[in-house]
């Protein structure tokens, strides 16, 4: 059994996503998410790109840096969502976000390993058909996330490798089957 749950978040709502990864955490669960950048959130690209512009004008009139910390990539956005479901201010709190880790893409020690996905927190059973989304690494790049580009074209990378292995594995299992078929007709 691995020691840390490795979550998929592609397709999944933000909130329903970070309300299940929390109680996870309190629970004393590693947890692990990739593909940040693929999460929805419901409602219009514009909208949240409103409301997203109204939470970077909040801040601390004397000292601005002790102010809130507005993060633009979507693995901190996803952090921060779930901080909010945390007591983060306790210690229990505070050793349960250290165990959460999110990722924009798939990173070299994930990618060989089973991801899971959350069934109440995807997007197609929760969110009504014809009812609009936007994803977060759109979200983010309209805000001011600048590595959007990076992460697609190392994720295209990672699909190729991942197809050819996926063929060799193909023709591997298919050999397997022959000769299985053979040792049984004898």
């Amino acid at each position: 059994m691995p020691k840390d749950t490795l979550v998929d978040a592609r397709g999944h709502m933000l909130g329903r996503l970070a309300s299940v990864l929390a109680k996870q955490l309190l629970n004393g669960e590693q947890v692990v998410v990739v593909r940040t950048e693929e999460i929805c959130i419901s409602g219009g690209l514009t909208r949240q790109k409103m409301k997203y512009e109204r939470f970077l004008r909040k801040r601390m009139n004397t000292q601005p840096s002790h102010g809130p910390i507005h993060f633009r990539a979507p693995s901190k956005i996803l952090w921060r969502t779930v901080r909010g479901m945390i007591p983060h201010k306790t210690k229990r709190g505070a050793v349960a976000l250290e165990r959460l880790k999110a990722f924009e893409g798939i990173p070299p020690p994930y990618d060989k390993r089973k991801r899971m996905v959350i069934p109440d927190a995807l997007k197609v059973l929760r969110l009504q058909h014809g009812h609009r989304y936007c994803k977060l690494g759109d979200l983010s790049q309209s805000v001011g996330w600048r590595h959007q580009e990076n992460v697609a074209e190392l994720e295209e990378k990672r699909k190729a490798v991942s197809a050819k292995y996926y063929e060799q594995k193909k023709k591997l299992r298919a050999l397997q089957a022959r000769a299985a078929a053979k040792v049984d007709g004898q």
